[in-house]
């Protein structure tokens, strides 16, 4: 009799875990993002079981497209949309048939779904600065409310940051200043503001950790790491600069997904008024594309659909951004993440030479210090060379870490740029050293 009990036991546990559905999901999301999720998705629906494999944006695009002949994954999840449309040009992404009510069909001027139909938008996200309170009280700094603010001499050796080669949200980052304030003017933001960095991380999640931990000051990230940061308890806050992008974080199932009705499941659970919800959760806090789920959310929490929210994000254009992706993060890495050493000499350079001569009138002093600025905002290439495809096209290579090799003819490109880089930074360097003596 004991025997046979066992058996049946031993049966019903088998039939329970054959019969349990799993649904693979390949995100750039951290464990507090998918961990409420994949508790309550599984609750909700315990037939099913959602396994997570954690990698970053352009790892996870580059695991995809390694792996198309031999697929194992049903879900990409993540924050950029440019990284979707990689996908979806690629023929990687499946155009399903996904219910979902209450979500409008816009976010500011930005379409809240693929309007083809091969991903959604589940959050929406704004780009910004982060600051802890006491950090800034205790080195007697200013609030940084602008882009411009962190370009200033006050923020040298405060600032973090994360290679956008290694984090799609940080692309977004980047490419939103280069859309909003134009491809010269842009870059030179990013030039000083990098100037004045101690840090340039590997990882996005390292800016929040560096300023949780007040090892940095400001952190330049994605809204929803200040927003979970403060929600959690630390001091810090979280200040949208006039130029930002609203933009939706995806969710898509992949071409041929071993398991596309499982992952259908899962995208549908979380543009639910139920997963809608889960984003509340004080550890995610990031921004529903459901109207409904403001009502429940905590006060003062940013809402993108009130009128008087960052009234001057631009229009992002993501056809442009995906068009010259790995070609923008090439020339971050090349110009500032890979030199990072030599342009904050520079920066401190013309900074102390401004400092100098700030009230001395010196003609030959200041006329050193403008050609110092010059050649540190230089560029390579022009905008038009970024958006032409037989240039872009070079740029194939997507680095998941610094050891990533580059050949052929963007590792050509890349030493040009190195050069042509690091001869202005020398330069720049040795001219505002020249007008402090002065």
């Amino acid at each position: 009799m004991k025997k046979l009990l066992l058996g049946t036991a031993l049966g019903l546990l088998a039939v329970s875990t054959a019969s349990a559905d799993t649904i693979t999901v390949v995100t750039s999301f951290p464990q507090d993002l998918t961990g409420p999720f994949k508790a309550a998705f599984e609750e909700a629906h315990p037939d099913h079981e959602l396994e997570v494999v954690n990698r970053n944006t352009n790892a996870s695009v580059a695991f995809l497209q390694e792996t198309r002949d031999s697929n194992t994954t049903d879900i990409f999840w993540a924050s950029a949309p440019d990284a979707f449309e990689v996908l979806k040009s690629e023929n990687l992404l499946a155009k399903v048939d996904i219910q979902a009510e209450g979500i409008p069909d816009e976010i500011g001027s930005y379409p809240i779904n693929d309007p083809d139909g091969f991903y959604y938008g589940f959050a929406a996200s704004g780009y910004g600065i982060m600051y802890n309170t006491r950090y800034v009280e205790a080195n007697e700094l200013p609030v940084a409310q602008e882009w411009e603010d962190l370009m200033s001499a006050e923020y040298n050796g405060h600032v973090a940051m994360s290679a956008p080669s290694r984090s799609g949200t940080t692309h977004l980052t980047v490419e939103t200043l280069l859309q909003g304030d134009g491809w010269e003017e842009g870059w030179a933001k990013w030039k000083w503001i990098a100037g004045n960095m101690n840090t340039v991380t590997e990882r996005s999640f390292g800016v929040p950790d560096a300023v949780n931990s007040g090892s940095a000051g400001y952190g330049i990230v994605i809204d929803f790491f200040g927003l979970a940061s403060k929600a959690t308890g630390f001091p810090v806050e979280l200040v949208y600069p006039s130029v930002t992008a609203i933009v939706p974080a995806n969710i898509g199932v992949i071409e041929n997904a071993p398991n596309e009705e499982g992952a259908k499941t899962f995208v549908e659970f979380v543009l639910s008024p139920e997963g809608q919800e889960v984003l509340l959760n004080p550890s995610i806090m990031r921004l529903p594309v459901n109207p409904e789920a403001y009502a429940n959310a905590p006060e003062g929490f940013p809402n993108p659909f009130d009128e008087d929210f960052a009234p001057g994000a631009i229009a992002f254009d993501v056809d442009k951004s995906g068009a010259r992706y790995n070609l923008v993060n090439s020339l971050f890495d090349v110009m500032i993440t890979y030199r990072l050493d030599d342009l904050r000499a520079a920066v401190s350079a013309v900074q102390e030479a401004e400092a100098a001569h700030a009230d001395s009138g010196n003609e030959e002093a200041q006329a050193l210090i403008a050609e110092a600025r010059t050649l540190i905002e230089a560029l390579p290439i022009t905008e038009e060379e970024s958006l032409d495809p037989s240039f872009t096209g070079v740029f194939q290579v997507a680095r998941k870490t610094e050891d990533t090799e580059v050949v052929g003819r963007q590792a050509e490109v890349e030493q040009e740029w190195d050069s042509f880089t690091v001869d202005n930074y020398r330069k720049a360097r040795e001219l505002a050293e020249q007008a402090a003596a002065l």
